[in-house]
């Protein structure tokens, strides 16, 4: 299968399914997932980056302090109990957890009990423990930092690596080695349960792969400063002699803020990134090309311009653009794959020198029906009369309202009469999600991904992510109740009647 073949699929991040334990995992709730996308004619699973998230972020998948490790939350302890690693009066004692909502603060203290466990199990019996060490060399590029970084900074009580002791802050070697020596069970458990997440990561793949289900992954354009890969090599970040950033990341005034975004992250050296000939990177998008099948670039205008905020300027519209080294850039990756998978996100004011990068390298980008309805009905380019036939189609994004909510509480009169025009009917509150979804799977576009929640037909409560807010945020799941045999079907007969049915169905 290919993403220029006409197909559909569903946004639905881990932490949203299914699962007694509080929060989305790899466990029966997602192959139950993927039943349901294979039953529902559905061959595409987007998933939003599958990082490591930390309280200070507000867990939030594009804040990491690691962008080669995986969010260790989403391990599934009913695997765990298969696998031998825990046993079922392991896991008597969870709590009462809600079932459509995560609270982060109560899974984070019962998962960090039960997978400490489970490590601990595996250090008595050391069941799996050849597998365990290939995953350690085929991975050494970046585990044994992360492993590191990670224990350093429990042990410090969270502080940010710029304020620990000199020698660890610097990466002294015999620094490093004295604290190896006393902390090595931490350490190897760090390692251990990384090898947990993506041995039943690629357990769910094959399982989807035989019901032709692939994924999406989505890939944060910087990483957080505060993260393992800035500890690890600084000279990929634009630093001065204290460790600190030079300039942050942001992007200027746009539709979701009229202030701008203040994001925080370092922005890159490009100038050294260019001399290493984008090794970071290639190892960095090589490891995503392992995990997903197709790889979105979030703020893909960045690889363009992007912008720089004075790290002493609290407001983002205190930046200015800055150039990358584009076509350099991208060449090298060509010579690196044999075959370059990948969706940009250019959402936003996108320039022309933007769209001819997609253009050359034949990079699809997306269009959001959301954006549609609020100016004329003719030129408007995310329109779906107005698609080019190699794009992804979007009713919303993770940082959208869904659908219903957008109706209710956030579109203007016009736009609500400019969609009713364009259908030329008027509906029901109640349908007008499903008519979004029948506009993008009927559209032109080759790919069209619709969010649960719009299938659902859910509203604001429902909504994921609200840009430039920290509350409430990443919190949404699924229950299985909400996905009846009526919603299979319907998703089923649209996507045979748009020409989208997965060649593999039941």
């Amino acid at each position: 299968m290919n993403i220029d073949q006409r197909r559909s699929g569903i946004l639905l991040h881990i932490s949203s399914l299914p699962s007694k334990f509080g929060i989305g995992d790899l466990g029966p709730g997602a192959y139950w997932f993927a039943d349901f996308l294979q039953q529902a004619g559905q061959s595409l699973w987007q998933v939003l980056p599958l990082n490591p998230t930390d309280p200070g972020y507000h867990h939030s998948p594009y804040s990491s302090f690691s962008a080669f490790a995986a969010n260790v939350l989403f391990i599934s302890p009913e695997l765990l109990v298969r696998e031998g690693l825990l046993s079922a009066l392991d896991l008597r004692d969870r709590p009462d957890f809600p079932s459509s909502y995560t609270d982060y603060d109560t899974v984070m203290e019962y998962k960090r009990r039960i997978l400490h466990r489970a490590h601990e199990n595996f250090r008595s019996r050391r069941r799996l423990e050849k597998e365990f060490g290939e995953f350690r060399k085929n991975n050494s590029a970046w585990l044994r930092d992360y492993a590191l970084f990670v224990a350093i900074k429990d042990h410090l009580g969270g502080a940010v690596w710029t304020d620990w002791p000199k020698a660890l802050k610097e990466r002294k070697g015999e620094a490093l080695q004295d604290f190896e020596y006393s902390f090595g069970a931490q350490i190897e458990r760090a390692e251990f349960l990384q090898f947990i997440f993506f041995r039943q990561w690629e357990q769910l793949r094959e399982y989807c792969r035989g019901r032709g289900i692939e994924f999406i992954g989505d890939m944060p354009i910087y990483v957080n400063w505060d993260s393992a890969d800035a500890w690890a090599d600084t000279r990929n970040f634009k630093i001065d002699e204290r460790y600190r950033p030079v300039g942050v990341a942001g992007v200027p005034p746009d539709y979701f803020s009229a202030t701008g975004q203040r994001w925080g992250n370092p922005v890159y050296n490009w100038r050294r990134l260019k001399e290493s000939r984008y090794a970071w990177w290639v190892g960095r998008l090589r490891h995503n090309l392992k995990l997903y099948d197709y790889v979105r670039i979030d703020h893909f205008r960045g690889f363009v311009q992007y912008w720089e905020i004075p790290s002493q300027e609290p407001l983002a519209s205190k930046g200015k653009w800055m150039h990358v080294p584009t076509e350099d850039f991208f060449d090298t990756l060509r010579k690196n794959f044999k075959k370059l998978p990948l969706v940009a996100e250019d959402l936003g004011v996108i320039t022309d020198d933007v769209r001819a990068l997609m253009r050359k390298y034949d990079f699809p980008g997306m269009k959001v029906l959301l954006f549609a309805f609020g100016e004329d009905l003719h030129k408007h380019p995310y329109l779906p009369h107005n698609f080019e036939r190699h794009c992804l189609v979007y009713t919303g994004t993770h940082d959208n309202n869904t659908v219903r909510g957008w109706f209710e509480n956030e579109a203007t009169p016009r736009e609500k009469e400019n969609f009713f025009t364009y259908i030329s009917r008027h509906l029901e509150v109640a349908d007008i999600p499903w008519a979004f979804v029948e506009l993008a799977m009927r559209s032109k576009a080759d790919t069209a991904i619709v969010p649960m929640q719009d299938v659902l037909g859910l509203g604001q409560e429902a909504r994921f992510n609200k840009p430039a807010t920290t509350q409430g945020n990443w919190r949404w799941r699924l229950t299985r109740e909400e996905i009846t045999p009526r919603v299979t079907q319907r998703l089923r007969v649209l996507a045979q009647d748009s020409d989208r049915l997965s060649r593999v169905c039941v």
